[in-house]
């Protein structure tokens, strides 16, 4: 992986030194300049869990990617640059108010100054920097509150707060795993009907002013705080993907 394409793939250009500033204004860079993004499962693209395959995709063609695509390579990046990285294994909270399976969802814990931080560029609408892993203490960020707690005796459970309730968003353990274990999960969602990420088109990416979202026919551009909602024919979405993230996919 080639270390300076990935800084200005991410528009970064401060100086690298392993500190928590620098950690932060990676994760926020990279949520700012890299969309989330499933088109490849639409498009009849295989995803491959391949640091090669991935970067080429990310950095070369300047695409996104979903958990797996964006926290395997992003993990890969600060490992390669200095941090004290690995990634994790996290299951969902569903609406059901249960869980999904292990390998679910990868995420990343970087430990540094003695502490462990909670990095996702994966996970959608989520926290813009790094949550430090610390139970019980409100953090708050420029998407919102978040709070650890504690699942179970294994788990960690991060929650959003909103209106002074905890909202679970995802439980974890604090134990490294390899690229390679997320790959019956990532197959399937790429193929299966009880995949949300099978059942429509998706890319959105966070913006300094709000955010910008697309889906099969329908397009969303928050700005401070207002949203504008654009419905449009299906076969207006390229047109679309185009326009607002420069995405041309043959």
């Amino acid at each position: 992986m080639n270390a300076q394409a990935y800084l200005n793939r991410i528009d970064f250009q401060d100086t690298i030194t392993i500190k928590k500033s620098v950690l932060f204004k990676l994760q926020k860079q990279h949520l700012l300049n890299i969309p989330f993004e499933n088109l490849d499962i639409h498009y009849g693209r295989n995803i491959r869990l391949s640091i090669m395959d991935m970067y080429q995709k990310v950095v070369v063609e300047k695409r996104g990617g979903f958990c797996y695509e964006l926290n395997g390579l992003f993990c890969d990046f600060l490992k390669q640059i200095g941090f004290n990285a690995k990634l994790i294994s996290a299951r969902v909270h569903t609406k059901e108010a249960h869980y999904s399976p292990e390998y679910d969802h990868l995420a990343i814990l970087v430990q540094l100054d003695n502490h462990d931080f909670l990095v996702d560029v994966g996970f959608g609408k989520f926290s813009l920097e790094p949550l430090k892993l610390e139970i019980g203490q409100r953090i708050l960020d420029k998407y919102g509150q978040f709070q650890f707690d504690k699942y179970d005796a294994n788990y960690f459970r991060i929650n959003e707060v909103k209106n002074n309730k905890l909202i679970p968003q995802y439980i974890f353990r604090n134990e490294e795993r390899n690229l390679s274990e997320f790959a019956e999960r990532c197959m399937f969602h790429q193929t299966s009907e009880n995949s949300h990420f099978t059942k429509k088109k998706l890319i959105s990416i966070a913006k300094k002013e709000g955010r910008i979202t697309l889906n099969n026919s329908q397009l969303k551009i928050t700005r401070m705080g207002v949203e504008e909602q654009v419905d449009f024919e299906e076969n207006e979405f390229d047109a679309k993907l185009k326009q607002h993230f420069d995405i041309e996919i043959g």
